[in-house]
């Protein structure tokens, strides 16, 4: 399809990359526990939007950028590893009341949006995997219009399934909220693993 070689295995791999948890999805969830469906869709767009650029970037050749001056690359890894401890810490730190009737302060999408956005472009790995990626499917001789439409099945895949966690992870939440000790637990355990993805990608710096 639009040649696309290897068709089947070109959407199949871009679902096992959506089901490998990242940084991305534990945003998405913790927006979705701590203020609703609205807030996880807002989150949903805004990685959307990260990937979305990193794959217009992919495109441009600018990994090819980057390899010429890796200085730049190490500089955006330790900004990505940065900016995922400093969310982390706002979330251990938060202070999260343990009355379930007492709902969570009300945040704009919008704001969740920018949070998702900026997890997604400060993750340098996501771009390589585009670079990576996208070569394997495309025939030889290949239009523009080919890397248009793999852009658009990846947003799309991606759309439906960030979507669908973000109803699952609002039920699941909805019955969490029964649990007095439940809201402090996951945002204590959010904000940790988003530390442990910022020292990971520290560590992959070194």
């Amino acid at each position: 399809m639009c040649d696309i070689q290897n068709y089947s295995s070109f959407l199949a791999a871009i679902l096992v990359f959506q089901l490998i948890p990242g940084a991305g999805t534990l945003a998405i969830l913790n927006a979705t526990a701590r203020n609703g469906v609205a807030a996880g869709l807002g989150a949903v767009f805004g990685t959307l939007a990260g990937d979305f650029i990193f794959m217009v970037a992919a495109a441009a050749g600018l990994a090819a950028i980057m390899n010429a001056n890796p200085i730049l690359f190490q500089a955006l890894q330790w900004f990505g590893a940065a900016y995922l401890c400093w969310l982390g810490l706002q979330l251990v730190r938060a202070p999260v009341s343990q009355d379930a009737t007492t709902p969570e302060p009300l945040k704009s999408a919008w704001r969740y949006f920018r949070q998702g956005c900026a997890v997604s472009l400060t993750n340098p790995k996501v771009v390589l995997f585009f670079v990576a990626f996208f070569p394997l499917f495309l025939r030889p001789g290949s239009s523009h219009i080919t890397l248009v439409a793999m852009m658009a099945h990846v947003t799309i895949i991606s759309l439906l399934y960030q979507a669908g966690l973000v109803f699952v992870g609002n039920a699941v939440a909805c019955r969490l909220r029964a649990i007095p000790s439940a809201r402090r637990i996951a945002t204590r355990l959010a904000g940790i693993a988003l530390i442990g993805f910022g020292v990971k990608l520290a560590a992959s710096n070194r």
